[in-house]
């Protein structure tokens, strides 16, 4: 089966209570309540081939999580198709659940009082693995995210980053061909990041697990996924590779100066006259951060006047960063559900 994913025209619709104003308008909602529809999620369409690792996202209430509930089955849709791994994720429960795994960084399914490995166990009952299967997959996963040492501890001793491996190794206990990630690394730092990244590296070259990675850390997105799906309001306004996005959004190169002594916009704008650039604020003192074109000329250009004009004790030049494309995309070009 080549589409993992299959979805048509999705849509999702909740009915809102709206309250009438002051006390006659209380006695009138116990007896004849005013009811508003709102649309979560609007006709969106797409689909994701097997061993695809997937960004999807958006800002807080773009329509995230109301879809990725649908896609594994906690919601029924208002409206339009939904094909995973080839069955209907809320018509087919029980036989579909066994398909795919979930990792919820705000939620755990792991059993708090009793020690990791005792979670293992039952979850392997809950999805009938083999004994056999369970040790060729699991000793893997467990050595790759280095939990052994934490199997014997009760789950609500464990540290966010520590429970977080386990969430992750539990989610694949029965080797699922598809996994839905929801915010895998929040609140993670550094080093546990780095391997769970490696690790579903790891797992989507040797299993080809699909991964479907939802996310506010742009920082996973870059480093696992080539594709990109963005929603706003409900809607899907790109759906294509990361790489395509940096290019047609992130031209640019940001001069970050440190100059020795403190200056004003005002007197930086002049030099600018005829360039293609615009000054804004760093986050140190003294700090301002020359945005211009990605062509040498300007380039050499701004930096020539800049120093010519003032002392400076360091300059660096960057790359516009995913978040900043990604926050310039929301702020300011999209119209009508589309990038423009």
């Amino acid at each position: 089966m080549d589409q993992v994913i299959q979805v048509k025209d999705l849509r999702k619709d909740f009915k809102s209570h709206s309250s009438r104003p002051g006390l006659k308008g209380a006695f009138r909602d116990l007896f004849n309540r005013n009811y508003s529809i709102i649309s979560a999620v609007k006709d969106i369409s797409f689909e994701v081939k097997q061993g695809e690792m997937v960004g999807y996202i958006g800002e807080n209430g773009a329509g995230k999580s109301t879809s990725i509930k649908m896609l594994t089955g906690i919601l029924t849709p208002t409206d339009g198709t939904v094909t995973v791994n080839g069955m209907n994720p809320h018509k087919e429960r029980e036989k579909f659940v066994r398909s795919i795994g979930v990792v919820f960084g705000q939620r755990s399914q792991l059993w708090w009082d009793i020690a990791v490995q005792e979670s293992f166990k039952l979850l392997k009952k809950v999805y009938n693995v083999s004994d056999e299967d369970y040790e060729a997959h699991m000793t893997h996963v467990i050595d790759s995210l280095d939990i052994g040492p934490l199997l014997d501890k009760p789950v609500r001793k464990l540290s966010l980053g520590q429970r977080m491996r386990c969430e992750l190794a539990a989610a694949l206990l029965h080797n699922p061909p598809l996994l839905f990630l929801d915010e895998p690394t929040i609140g993670l730092d550094v080093l546990v990041k780095l391997k769970i990244r490696n690790f579903l590296k790891e797992i989507n070259e040797k299993y080809k697990t699909t991964i479907l990675l939802t996310t506010h850390d742009l920082t996973d997105i870059e480093a696992l996924c080539e594709r990109v799906i963005m929603l706003d309001e409900g809607q899907i306004i790109y759906d294509g590779k990361l790489a395509n996005l940096r290019s047609n959004w992130g031209e640019g190169k940001q001069i970050e100066f440190q100059f020795a002594e403190e200056v004003t916009k005002d007197e930086l704008s002049p030099l600018m006259k005829e360039l293609d650039a615009e000054w804004t604020p760093g986050e140190r003192k003294n700090v301002w951060v020359a945005n211009v074109v990605n062509e040498e000329h300007v380039i050499s250009e701004v930096i020539g006047r800049v120093v010519a004009a003032h002392r400076i004790t360091d300059v660096k030049i960057h790359e516009i960063s995913t978040e900043e494309i990604i926050r310039n995309i929301y702020e300011e070009g999209v119209v009508d559900g589309k990038i423009y």
